[in-house]
């Protein structure tokens, strides 16, 4: 009988100072186990996922001690937060604590896209010299088009300002006269359409949910400038896969990087399946050695605390 059940990979030194105070249960392949995790959620009072745990009302409901759910990261997708809303269970998101993660990300798959030259190595290997095809570009001077302005876009703005670009950024959440704007030298702009069409870069950094589905669909990928290159390291049903797979194989977009997918994982006859101008990664954007480590430092002890804290 565990107090707190991890489904997903964590560091190991955040699961022992856990441990130190509390009974654990970790197995980090629990997400494709979910009757066994039922199971296990029978007697607990906290769960930690990643994003690969279906925290869906039919699992809630098989913990009926359940205080707490900590989520190694920001997306809540996964989660339903009406029925723990209902419930009581509190749900704690890492915010924050990968910013850096993602904002890296971001800048060094825009900058491998815009240079187009970091393929070659099979071609050097059996003695071409690509010379000629391989003359990219630079990114100073050019336009960075940020959808959400939250605190991973606003890294990726502070990083981008310093290479050269220009940042522009539209969030509906924000009013244009907040001082955020100013302090991080970011032009808002009003409407999705006039950033689309202005930029040379864009870069997507909002949840998924009613409004922001297939934001990037047809319409949308056909107000983006030819030769522009589109980021996605929000959440995959942001971008209408088979609409941006078009625009790439008809040359209309020069590139794209996507960390997140509307299925994960991709199955072996992707619709991305040869396409050269793309950068592909497993949901792992905001994961590095660091991040992992801050990340879940941040919800280990914000689960102890709330566990200590006694019934609400």
């Amino acid at each position: 009988m565990s107090d707190v059940v991890i489904s997903e990979f964590m560091d190991g030194d955040a699961v022992e100072a856990l441990r130190a105070r509390l009974k654990v249960r970790y197995e980090p392949d629990l997400a494709d186990h979910p009757i066994r995790l039922a199971d296990y959620l029978h007697a607990a009072r906290a769960l930690i996922v990643r994003n690969r745990t279906r925290v869906d009302a039919k699992l809630l409901a098989t913990a009926p001690r359940l205080r707490v759910v900590g989520r190694l990261g920001v997306g809540l997708d996964n989660i339903d937060l009406d029925y723990c809303r209902h419930r009581g269970i509190r749900v704690l998101p890492a915010i924050g604590a990968n910013n850096i993660a993602v904002a890296e990300y971001v800048i060094a798959t825009m900058l491998i896209l815009v240079r187009g030259s970091f393929g070659a190595t099979g071609a050097m290997l059996t003695g071409q010299w690509p010379r000629a095809a391989l003359v990219g570009g630079e990114v100073q001077g050019r336009e960075l088009g940020l959808v959400g302005f939250g605190g991973i876009a606003r890294a990726v703005a502070c990083r981008a300002r310093g290479l050269g670009l220009v940042v522009r950024a539209f969030d509906p959440g924000l009013n244009a006269a907040d001082s955020v704007w100013a302090q991080h030298a970011v032009e808002p702009v009003d409407s999705l359409a006039s950033l689309l069409a202005g930029c040379d870069v864009l870069s997507l950094h909002v949840p998924l949910n009613a409004d922001s589905r297939h934001l990037m669909g047809t319409q949308e990928l056909a107000l983006m400038r030819p030769g522009s290159i589109l980021i996605n390291t929000a959440r995959g049903g942001v971008v209408d896969d088979a609409a941006l797979s078009a625009a790439l194989r008809e040359g209309r977009l020069a590139g794209a990087a996507l960390d997140v997918f509307e299925t994960e994982p991709l199955s072996a006859h992707s619709m991305f399946h040869d396409l050269e101008n793309l950068i592909l990664t497993p949901h792992i954007a905001g994961v590095t050695r660091e991040s992992n480590a801050r990340v879940s430092r941040m919800i280990g002890e914000a689960v102890v605390q709330t566990l200590e804290e006694g019934p609400a």
